[in-house]
């Protein structure tokens, strides 16, 4: 009869375990693929003490556990041991033919995951504790609520995927975010009518801003998307039919420079009706000297875009994003009455609110801004609905 195998201790051995001659233990296993695999530990059993100077850590019984329990479930035993960034990277690539924008909020997301403890973390290791602590410390960096929920969102269907492929059990960040961090997106608020006139009256007339007069027309008398507007070409404009016709947009930083991008979705090409305010503002831009003085710019096949900056190149979302602050701030400088934060985004879902006010079909809306989901629609109307509620009782107490 064979003689058990024993440790330094004289404790017997199990099948596949060993004690190497520096003391540490060894499991050898064949995983659920085939594949022979080796977990290391400076512990047998866990009331064993670590040796001095070396760090704690599960026994090896307390791995040998975890392994047969994950063999048993039939979970990938090595490939639980991918880090949070490679999960990440690999759930990108069964979706490689993405907008270039999306690849861009890829690196970016990869950059976050990159620089944060969790990025390095093994996907199993990855506790609920662990995901929350990432969100707070995303908070803590300056991050907005909303990007925090959309990253969360894209991580929670990372690891979903782990759970598909038998790596792990549980998803992390299957968690309510607003009950870890507060939710403090401010409401969308549409100008008030009183409002709409002073921003309008003001750009008119101020020297240095009045060139933005026209687009601050169009769009809130369009609700054309900032990109949309930013894409515009004269080929776009229909005067004859006076309608737009919107089929791209137009997007850019630093980094990559211009490109153009069709809509977010397929309800995102559409044609929007112009009235005579619209289609006045609309050829005094094509008639200004800014226009006519525009550089010979071709952006993916794209050419003769209407809005231009100073420098003769086509305006971006991020040139205007500056030019609003701007305004607002030397309006409320000169005035009492301030004027409340005002982007581009503000106009659209001011023009929105208009017209759900005053009971425009919900699907007419829904195309003419280019819903995907009429529930965003309806959405407005609640709120317009709320918003004009409480105009009419201010008006009858007052």
């Amino acid at each position: 009869m064979l003689e058990k195998r024993r440790d330094n201790k004289g404790r017997i051995l199990k099948n596949g375990e060993n004690q190497r001659k520096d003391g540490r233990y060894l499991y050898k296993y064949v995983d659920n693929i085939g594949i022979t695999q080796y977990v290391y530990s400076w512990k047998l059993v866990a009331t064993d003490r670590v040796p001095k100077g070396k760090r704690d850590c599960l026994s090896l019984r307390e791995k040998e556990q975890e392994i047969n329990r994950d063999i048993a479930d039939g979970i990938n035993t090595a490939g639980k041991k991918i880090t949070v960034c490679q999960l990440y990277a690999k759930q990108n690539e069964h979706r490689a033919n993405v907008k270039k924008s999306t690849q861009i909020q890829r690196r970016y997301l990869m950059k976050i995951l990159e620089e944060d403890k969790l990025g390095a973390k093994p996907i199993d290791s990855v506790k609920l504790s662990d995901a929350k602590e990432w969100a707070i410390r995303m908070k803590k960096n300056g991050f907005a609520y909303k990007s925090i929920s959309n990253y969360k969102r894209t991580l929670k269907a990372s690891f979903f995927i782990a759970i598909q492929d038998d790596l792990i059990r549980k998803n992390p960040f299957s968690f309510k975010l607003s009950e870890v961090i507060e939710d403090d997106t401010e409401p969308k608020k549409a100008l008030t009518e009183d409002q709409e006139e002073k921003l309008l009256n003001f750009v008119k007339h101020d020297k240095v801003y009045q060139k933005y007069y026209n687009d601050i027309v169009i769009l809130l008398k369009t609700g054309l998307r900032i990109s949309e507007l930013c894409g515009l070409t004269i080929k776009d404009i229909d005067f004859d039919s006076e309608v737009i016709h919107v089929t791209h947009q137009l997007l850019g930083n630093k980094s990559i420079g211009y490109y153009i991008e069709t809509p977010k979705t397929k309800s995102g090409i559409r044609d929007i009706p112009m009235s005579d305010e619209v289609i006045k503002a609309l050829k005094r831009v094509i008639e200004s000297d800014k226009h006519k003085h525009r550089k010979a710019v071709e952006i993916d096949g794209y050419r003769d875009f209407l809005f231009i900056n100073s420098k003769g190149y086509p305006m971006t979302s991020a040139c205007y994003g500056t030019a609003f602050i701007n305004i607002i701030k030397k309006y409320n400088k000169k005035h009492e009455d301030n004027l409340p934060k005002i982007t581009p985004h503000v106009l659209r879902h001011t023009f929105c609110t208009r017209l759900a006010n005053k009971n425009i079909n919900p699907k007419s809306l829904q195309y003419i801004m280019g819903h995907s989901n009429i529930s965003i629609t309806l959405n407005l109307y609640a709120h317009a609905s709320l918003e004009g509620m409480k105009a009419e009782i201010k008006n009858l107490v007052s």
